[in-house]
């Protein structure tokens, strides 16, 4: 049967990581005590672990007391859109050997502040889509 719908395609591990590595911010979503909570951030992809950095506070109390995360980005044309999501577990960053080579990474806060922990969530799973854009079919 012929359809006019365009649900979109789903992504392979390559390809849903070449989409985290154009992009630079996504959506990091914790739980703590069955409370879930989303936070915007900016990251890096590099050696199959996502980095970004932050400051002491509600998202980094958050994920080190329940270390599961997931992850999320869009990336959007004119004509089409890609998102991928990424389960996995975070970790705070904390031999100085690991964070002196972090910072040269092109991993900068996003806003004017001054960010010094490092976390990696490293995926477990990692699913995109790919959506050509368009009209919403005819109902009838």
């Amino acid at each position: 049967m012929e359809t006019d719908e365009r649900p979109g395609t789903v992504l392979d591990e390559q390809q849903s990581w070449g989409v985290l590595n154009r992009c630079g911010y996504g959506r990091l979503a914790v739980s703590v005590l069955g409370k879930p909570d989303i936070y915007p951030i900016n990251y890096v992809a590099d050696g199959g672990v996502l980095l970004m950095r932050t400051n002491p506070g509600t998202k980094l109390a958050e994920l080190t007391v329940n270390a599961n995360v997931a992850f999320e980005v869009d990336e959007v044309s004119d004509t089409e859109a890609w998102s991928v999501v990424v389960t996995g577990t975070a970790r705070v960053v904390e031999s100085q050997a690991e964070i002196d080579k972090l910072d040269k990474l092109p991993l900068k806060p996003w806003i004017p502040t001054r960010k010094y922990t490092y976390v990696e969530i490293t995926p477990e799973h990692i699913h995109g889509r790919h959506f050509e854009l368009g009209d919403e079919p005819e109902r009838y």
